[in-house]
């Protein structure tokens, strides 16, 4: 072995040890002050992707379970909103049946004030929490979760959108309701011969039991459309009874608002705070013995239930202005006479639904009953016009040909409709809470496990970086022992020198 003054490679060795041991021990002590394996890229590059991506991921559904708590927070909102307006339908039951009993001897009117301002303030409590038509939470519900493998998987969806499932008045087809008296009766054709109470008494009889006779409603919905419904009623071999006529007839018509009934002289009749006016078919069916109609063909009723200007003449190409008013507020509707029938009762319409005043086709389908459940005015300035009388139309008071009850009876009928609507809400809301609930038990799963793995791959293991902690001072002072010697080894050759 030479012996060298210019290189000491025993030194050079001991430097380049001591270094590494030296970057061993300020790693390992660097992982155990900040608890992490990977500090920096360089520690494990694959693993920090991985966990980066793990930690993303515990970022999106801590928000999401926070967006689920809201979430679950509004609809209980909705939800404590949907009891009150329940509550709020049993009153006005309570009112309806009140008003539809035929020995109640106070005044009706009375009684419609407290129906009438609750059917408003549903209207407004409706709108408090979200759920009138077009309202906050009237749509489709979206709550974006997270954990997904697409963005359809990351969200719970909660479809409270249109009609169906609003809870204001007009939509739970309440705001045309009353419990005022009122009734119409059919009149323009022979009365029946028999009483439709007659015991014993069928109808549409024949023997091949294809009986039927069809009553056509002209009507405006409680959105203020327009609307032709046929009411058919369907016999049998045997005939049908008067509580199957009343069955199929208010089959049809409850949804409307219209209620068909039996008056105290035995005849058919309407009842119902909405606008409309009726025609009755003839009976049909195979000749062989055909009998019992329920009404005489060509019978008419407009009606009665609320107060009405009667029906109009109408007339095309003549302008016209008419002015209606309620005693609070006054409606104005200009006419150019160039519209046809329909096309004049929607520019009516459009202008008049907020005083509760409506216009309907007549019966006969040529002229306009206007109709509304309060008192009203109305007036033209031009004789001939699209109307055949000029100055203020006659309005008349409600009129109970038929019964005092055919309004509240309606009213039960539209009643029973709204509280089974506002059961489908509140289930939708209750199904919405629940699946929100599983949606954030498995975020926080999915938030355990994912934490768990980021730990596997980024926390630092103490007991062993304490162990190498150890071992990398005691190789480092043994590297700074060995290079001490190895910086001494060359002064053996003053030796030689001597």
């Amino acid at each position: 072995m030479s012996i060298s003054i210019q290189t000491n490679y025993a030194s050079l060795v001991a430097q380049e040890n001591l270094s590494t041991n030296s970057n061993f021990q300020t790693k390992t002590i660097t992982a155990l002050t900040s608890g992490f394996r990977i500090n920096q890229s360089g520690d494990d590059a694959a693993g920090l992707a991985v966990a980066n991506k793990y930690r993303s991921s515990i970022a999106e559904l801590n928000q999401g379970v926070l967006n689920a708590n809201d979430g679950v927070s509004s609809l209980q909102i909705a939800d404590g909103g949907l009891s009150n307006i329940s509550m709020m339908l049993d009153r006005l039951k309570t009112l309806a049946t009140q008003s539809a009993s035929t020995t109640f001897t106070g005044d009706r009117s009375n009684i419609n004030v407290e129906y009438q301002q609750l059917v408003t303030d549903i209207t407004r409590q409706a709108s408090d929490i979200g759920l009138n038509s077009g309202g906050s939470y009237n749509t489709l519900n979206n709550v974006y979760i997270g954990g997904g493998n697409n963005a359809a998987n990351a969200q719970v969806t909660i479809d409270l959108s249109g009609a169906g499932n609003a809870v204001d008045a007009v939509s739970l087809g309440l705001s045309t309701t009353s419990v005022l008296g009122g009734g119409t009766e059919l009149t323009g054709g022979t009365p029946n011969a028999v009483r439709l109470d007659a015991p014993g008494a069928v109808f549409l009889k024949n023997n091949a039991g294809d009986a039927a006779q069809a009553f056509t409603f002209n009507v405006i919905t409680p959105q203020g459309a327009q609307k032709t419904v046929t009411a058919t009623v369907n016999g049998s071999a045997s005939g049908i009874t008067e509580a199957q006529v009343l069955s199929q007839l208010n089959g049809t018509l409850n949804q409307y608002g219209i209620a068909a009934q039996v008056g105290g002289d035995g005849q058919l009749n309407f009842g119902g705070a909405t606008a409309f006016t009726v025609t009755t078919g003839a009976e049909t069916g195979t000749a062989a013995g055909l009998t019992g109609p329920i009404a005489t063909a060509a019978s008419t009723a407009a009606n009665s239930g609320v107060y009405s200007a009667g029906s109009q003449a109408f007339t095309a190409n003549v302008a016209e202005n008419l002015t209606f008013q309620n005693g609070s507020t006054t409606a104005t509707v200009a006419l150019d006479g160039t519209a046809s029938l329909s096309q004049t009762i929607d520019q009516i319409n459009a202008q008049t639904a907020t005083l509760g005043i409506y216009a309907v086709k007549d019966a006969a389908g040529t002229g306009i009953s206007f109709q509304s459940p309060g008192k009203f005015t109305v007036s033209t300035d031009t004789a001939a016009g699209v109307f055949t009388a000029a100055g203020p139309a006659t309005v008349t008071a409600p009129t109970q040909s038929g019964t005092q009850t055919g309004n509240a009876l309606a009213a039960l009928a539209a009643i029973n409709t709204a509280l089974s609507s506002v059961g489908d809400v509140q289930s939708k809301i209750g199904a919405g809470e629940n699946k929100l609930q599983y949606a954030m038990d498995l975020a926080n799963s999915q938030i355990t496990n994912l934490s768990s793995a980021e730990s596997r791959i980024r926390d630092a293991d103490v007991a062993a970086e304490a162990s190498n902690l150890t071992k990398a001072q005691v190789l480092e002072q043994a590297s700074i022992a060995a290079m001490a010697q190895a910086n001494s080894a060359p002064q053996a050759v003053l030796a030689l020198l001597k």
